[in-house]
């Protein structure tokens, strides 16, 4: 039984993706069976996606991020300081805003609404829930709507526009296939990936292979390009691994506190386009790259889209990484914080 599940799920996600490019849709391979796979799994239907899956394209889209950081990048990224400032102070706002906003009307108490509202990893942001003893199951199904909501919007959106590699002269890789290079490329990364899963850090195969891949190419070893078949491969593993998050009754366990989550979402996202272009003016960076960093997407999701659409893949990658490790460090504290606070007012 679960092996025709799992074969059914791997056709489905693989018919998204054939919808999506027919369709022309943006980030095909990421789009179709996200959507796809999601409302074949709300219409009833039963669908996984193993957790080696998810694993296996988290690794493969961490380690062609790395092989952007050529050392002329490291030039770009000194001027990205106070983009990732701006970035963490937006992130944190969002926080301080979408918690209250959930506590006055999603129906739910402060530390649900807390961890519900931090702009990090979904995963991470449920560790911490249960820790502090929120409603974890609330605060996955808050943070999977968040990801649905700037996966599909953002993309859509730049298509329309027609915004497309305004970046992409700045920033360069490696394009060179070798089967050995692969290899090694592949057991130096897979490697690094187990060490963060070992120590527990977060996000370990996105950050892990970014990291190894990321210190090879600074230093000018460059063993090997990721074939485009292999990254169309991880882009499905990751829309395939979203989709199933929204099962049967995903919208029907929490629907005032959800519909919140999406009007605080829709709120974020057009705030992060304003914040985006008043930064334009005073740093040297684009407007769609700018939106993209500041997004309140997971890192996967927006580093996928920034690499598809050739947007300051590096910058992007930088401020996202930067403002989800400080978000995890301090979300805690600022809930102590903040509880305590209310505690005194009242």
């Amino acid at each position: 039984m679960q092996f025709k599940s799992l074969a059914s799920s791997v056709i489905i996600a693989m018919l998204g993706a054939q919808l999506a490019l027919l369709l022309h849709l943006p980030l095909p391979w990421l789009m179709g069976p996200l959507l796809l796979t999601a409302v074949c799994r709300y219409s009833g239907l039963y669908l996984y996606c193993p957790v080696w899956c998810r694993k296996a394209g988290q690794w493969c889209i961490g380690c062609s991020l790395g092989l952007y950081f050529m050392p002329a990048i490291v030039t770009v990224l000194q001027d990205t300081v106070w983009l990732i400032v701006a970035a963490i102070a937006f992130a944190l706002w969002q926080d301080w805003f979408g918690s209250r906003m959930l506590v006055r009307f999603g129906g739910v108490g402060f530390k649900t609404a807390w961890f519900s509202s931090s702009v990090g990893g979904a995963s991470e942001m449920s560790t911490l829930a249960e820790r502090y003893g929120a409603e974890v199951d609330k605060v996955a199904s808050a943070h999977s709507l968040r990801v649905l909501m700037v996966v599909v919007s953002i993309p859509f959106a730049f298509q329309y526009l027609g915004i497309h590699g305004s970046d992409a002269s700045q920033f360069t890789k490696n394009t060179v296939f070798d089967a050995w290079g692969l290899l090694a490329l592949v057991a130096l990364t897979v490697s690094s990936a187990l060490w963060f899963q070992w120590r527990n850090w977060i996000n370990p195969w996105v950050l892990g292979p970014l990291l190894a891949a990321a210190l090879l190419t600074l230093n000018g070893i460059h063993l090997s390009a990721i074939p485009p078949e292999i990254q169309n491969l991880s882009q499905m593993f990751i829309g395939w691994s979203l989709g199933c998050k929204f099962g049967p009754d995903f919208f029907k366990r929490a629907p005032q506190f959800l519909a919140v989550v999406g009007v605080c979402n829709a709120i974020a996202l057009t705030a992060s386009v304003l914040v985006a272009y008043a930064l334009s003016w005073v740093l040297p960076v684009s407007v769609p790259t700018l939106i993209l960093s500041l997004a309140p997407g997971g890192i996967t999701e927006m580093t996928i889209t920034a690499k598809v659409l050739q947007l300051g893949v590096p910058i992007v990658t930088t401020v996202q990484v930067a403002r989800m490790v400080c978000v995890l460090l301090v979300t805690g504290p600022l809930f102590h914080w903040q509880a305590s606070g209310t505690q005194q007012s009242k």
